[in-house]
């Protein structure tokens, strides 16, 4: 596995009111952070503040380009940007143990934390697709160009992991530095990935690697 120091380039927060982030996902515009009893929003160019919706946010965050998804406990609840209404509930995989949740292929992708799995379910249903498995609590899940990346955190240490989907196997690492957690993750589908900090209040940005986005833009071998 190739490993190298995360690059974090901005760091936003913390914000007034916000003891922990608990996830973080991005619509294109805005960024939004699970705060525990609120999803909040702010400007990724200022860092202002947006809006905020009133609605358990325990975990991981996802958009799927129209609603928002969001982990309470046991459950993974879809919810409507516009008007913040839960319009419905699946069981989440993970039984209350969920962290990282992410949108991509027409499925959510969640992380089961101290499993160290990462499970693709059916967002009509809630029905497990496929489980891959990982050697590191995961605590955020996202894709990026065809790429699958999972936060981690144990102890002191954690990092951001680009992963083989099939086999699960770690590619390559970016590590943050001591005592810098990371409890969300998502990519703006370009070059940056959002962070959470935990009980720093913060999100910081990490530089994606130039090389993952070369051969991501490549053409394929025939």
């Amino acid at each position: 596995m190739k490993r190298s120091p995360a690059d974090i380039v901005r760091e936003y927060g913390p914000f007034a009111g916000v003891e922990r982030v608990n996830g973080v996902t991005f619509d294109g515009q805005r960024v939004w952070v699970a705060t525990g009893d609120k999803l909040r929003s702010f400007d990724p160019e200022s860092g202002n503040p947006l809006r905020s919706i009133d609605v358990a946010a325990h975990a991981g965050t996802a958009f799927d380009g129209r609603h928002l998804y969001q982990i309470a406990e046991d459950r993974i609840q879809k919810i409507d940007p516009a008007n913040g209404r839960i319009i419905a509930t699946i069981p989440a995989p993970g039984g209350g143990g969920d962290s990282g949740l992410a949108w991509a292929e027409g499925a959510l992708w969640v992380g089961h934390y101290r499993e160290r799995k990462i499970y693709q379910v059916d967002p009509e249903t809630g029905s497990i697709l496929r489980t891959i498995e990982s050697n590191r609590f995961v605590t955020g899940v996202t894709w990026v160009d065809g790429e699958l990346w999972h936060a981690t955190w144990e102890g002191e240490k954690s990092d951001l992991r680009r992963i083989d989907p099939q086999t699960g196997e770690a590619l390559e690492s970016l590590e943050m530095p001591a005592g810098v957690g990371v409890s969300g993750l998502e990519s703006d589908g370009a070059d940056k990935f959002f962070c959470g900090g935990g009980s720093s209040g913060k999100i910081r940005v990490v530089r994606r690697p130039r090389q993952s986005r070369a051969r991501a833009a490549s053409p394929p071998k025939r």
